[in-house]
């Protein structure tokens, strides 16, 4: 089963406290994820941010839609009950509780109305009524990415050879290798010697090193070209590598490097370009926003 989205979660987050007692909102969480039969897989999920679950969030969503329409109250902090509007609510068996339902609350309405929302006839949100205002920023965020990581792949396959080296350096040095761009400048595109394109410190101190194959490529990177350059840094006795191209690398290759000793590592032109736009390298910022929450220990009595 999929994981419900926040709507659907309603009219069961109202049914589960319609037992009149507190409840927190993990212990809600856990007994919703029993309710949809969800694996732990599914339990687990994160949004693309990393931090927090899409279970746990769309939960919380729909218990603050629900608080706000006051079938729920909070009687303390990090606990919330059933008020004698949802027991009401509840008595009358409706069949689904969406947002559209709950605009028969007039403070639902004041709520919707000062964070500028509307509600279409059948209910839906702007957002379609299924993502979380979290998950509709991080969608909207996702798609902007990708669309910013395609334009800076063709940016660098469009460029000239020297570019896409200055590519290669700036990335590498921004990760934290190779020291300075003055060092690592001297060591990437100097060598072109059995397959390698280049040498980079692992880290500062120069304890270890990084043989480097670069190709700006259009066609995929043949298992055959990967077997070359570890054969390369078998003669150089290298135990490690990295094989960056602006075209891709097929399952043969990644299965190739997952079975031999030598630790290589393959970055093809989408991860370049996510890469590149994580460090900062061809990208400029143009705005930032911050999700912020309530602190709840700066409400906590002493």
């Amino acid at each position: 089963m999929a994981i419900p989205d926040y709507q659907s979660i309603m009219l069961p987050l109202l049914t589960f406290v319609g037992d009149n007692k507190e409840h927190s909102l993990r212990e809600t969480i856990d007994a919703l994820a029993s309710r949809f039969s969800l694996t732990p897989e599914e339990r687990r999920e994160l949004l693309a941010s990393g931090k927090q679950t899409i279970f746990g969030n769309r939960v919380g969503w729909a218990r603050t839609y629900l608080k706000k329409a006051a079938p729920l109250e909070s009687p303390r902090r990090a606990y919330f009950r059933i008020t004698k509007r949802g027991l009401d609510v509840l008595a009358s068996s409706p069949k689904s509780i969406n947002l559209g339902f709950l605009e028969q609350f007039p403070e639902f309405v004041q709520f919707r109305a000062l964070r500028h929302e509307k509600i279409d006839d059948q209910g839906l949100s702007e957002q379609d009524g299924k993502r979380t205002p979290e998950e509709a920023l991080e969608n909207s965020y996702q798609s902007l990415r990708q669309s910013l990581a395609s334009e800076l792949l063709d940016q660098v396959k469009s460029g000239s050879p020297h570019q896409f080296e200055k590519v290669v350096v700036e990335l590498l040095v921004a990760m934290g290798y190779g020291g300075s761009l003055k060092d690592a400048g001297r060591a990437v595109g100097k060598s072109g010697d059995e397959g390698i394109d280049g040498i980079i410190k692992e880290d500062r101190l120069g304890l270890d090193a990084i043989f480097i194959q670069a190709k700006k490529w259009e066609n995929s990177v043949s298992r055959l070209e990967i077997q070359k350059f570890a054969g390369a840094l078998q003669g150089q006795r290298a135990r490690k590598g990295i094989f960056i191209t602006t075209s891709d690398f097929p399952k043969e290759a990644h299965d190739y490097v997952s079975r031999i000793d030598t630790k290589i590592v393959l970055i093809d032109g989408q991860q370049l370009a996510q890469l590149m736009i994580d460090h900062n390298i061809g990208v400029t910022t143009v705005s930032s926003y911050e999700i912020k929450r309530i602190d709840s220990d700066f409400f906590a009595e002493e």
